[in-house]
């Protein structure tokens, strides 16, 4: 069995694809973080956001949400001097908005159960055979991110907002090949948002 097609050999996007991506994740917090670097990725590849990761987790105080809801200019200023991030003006204010977005969410029903009442509660297991079958956005991800722009949210189009849904877990898009695919299904199964946060 061989890996999804699209990993490379670099030991971090290698370690990142075994043991992070399409893993299931309920963490209000972590769910955010991850939407708002594949904001970041707009135009990029994913290895230039993994290598800056830890960069951005500096820079953004751990993606406190709560902390950057807070943040004006003069800490847009401070993060466009950061070498150590993507300093893109546009990515680093809508941060901010999608923090105060967030929070309103996370008030109001809580993030991790808005995102995952999309797809039911739990992880859509796909068996795709092909990099040529998977889609880079579904209906369901067009849908999330209609909803989640409404809400306030930027840099979420369905294209980002669907690898977002790869990411973590909301649907596993590890090809049948792959060696992760059985275990992140067993892992869906073992904890389903509705086993875990609902009960």
């Amino acid at each position: 069995m061989e890996r999804c097609g699209w990993v490379s050999d670099d030991p971090l996007y290698l370690s990142y694809h075994d043991t992070e991506w399409g893993v299931p994740e309920y963490d209000s917090r972590a769910l955010w973080e991850k939407l708002i670097l594949d904001g970041f990725q707009a135009g990029l590849s994913w290895i230039t956001i993994l290598r800056k990761r830890e960069n951005f987790r500096t820079a953004f105080h751990g993606f406190d949400p709560h902390v950057i809801a807070t943040w004006g200019e003069d800490e847009v200023t401070r993060l466009l001097a950061d070498p150590g991030i993507i300093r893109h003006r546009g990515k680093i204010a809508a941060t901010i908005g999608n923090a105060r977005a967030w929070a309103e969410i996370e008030a109001n029903e809580g993030f991790d159960r808005y995102l995952w009442d999309h797809v039911g509660g739990q992880p859509i297991q796909n068996r795709w055979r092909s990099l040529a079958e998977v889609p880079a956005q579904t209906d369901i991800s067009v849908k999330l991110s209609k909803d989640l722009q409404k809400r306030g949210f930027k840099f979420c189009g369905p294209t980002i907002t669907y690898a977002f849904m790869q990411a973590v877990g909301m649907v596993n898009d590890h090809l049948v090949t792959c060696p992760c695919h059985a275990p992140v299904a067993q892992a869906a199964h073992d904890t389903r948002f509705g086993a875990t946060a609902r009960e």
